[in-house]
Formats: C-alpha cells, structure tokens, sequence
C-alpha cells in the first residue's frame, strides 16, 4: 500500500526558503531548481517504507516518532502514521543549523 505525503505549511516554506536562498542570493537559479527537485523527490520516495529512516534522537521527538533523512546538506524531518498511512513532513532545514532549537 502506498503512503500519501502532505508537507506542513512550515516544510512548503523552507523548500521556498532554500530555493530563494540558492537563486538570489548564490544567484545559482538552475542549482536552486536542481536542489529543491531532488529533496521532493526524495520525499515523493516515501510513499513505500516510510519507516526505512531512523528516529530523531532528541526528546520530545523521539517518543513522538519523528523520523529524518538527509538530503544533501539538508535534513528531512517527518511523521510516518500507520493508521491512516500519511507521511507529514514537518520541517526541511539546513543541516548546519541548531536543530533542537528549530525543531
């Protein structure tokens, strides 16, 4: 069975947040395309074995069953729900970044 991805309001801005970022002010337009390509179509391979990535090891995240990959020099963050079968990405954040603060 196949898992349906929904992005949260919060990841659909950091995918415009990194293009932006790679675009203007890299002026890199055709690698901000490139990038943000290959981290939704890592994200669209979620839909089979959403659970092949481990958990985030930080509290409360851990428990709650966040789950993350990376894609690049950027972290995918996301909750896989077996009742229903959805896959909710949470966040996409450069990998340098303080995540327990941002997350």
């Amino acid at each position: 069975m196949s898992w349906r991805i929904i992005y949260s309001p919060e990841a659909h801005q950091d995918l415009r947040d990194i293009y932006g970022y790679i675009a203007f002010s890299l002026l890199e337009p055709e690698t901000a395309r490139s990038q943000t390509r290959r981290i939704m179509e890592e994200i669209d391979s979620l839909d089979n074995f959403p659970m092949r990535y481990r958990t985030y090891p930080g509290e409360p995240w851990c428990s709650a069953g966040l789950r993350y990959f990376n894609v690049g020099n950027y972290l995918v963050f996301y909750l896989p729900k077996e009742e229903n079968h959805t896959v909710s990405v949470i966040r996409i954040m450069y990998g340098g970044r303080d995540l327990d603060k941002q997350l």
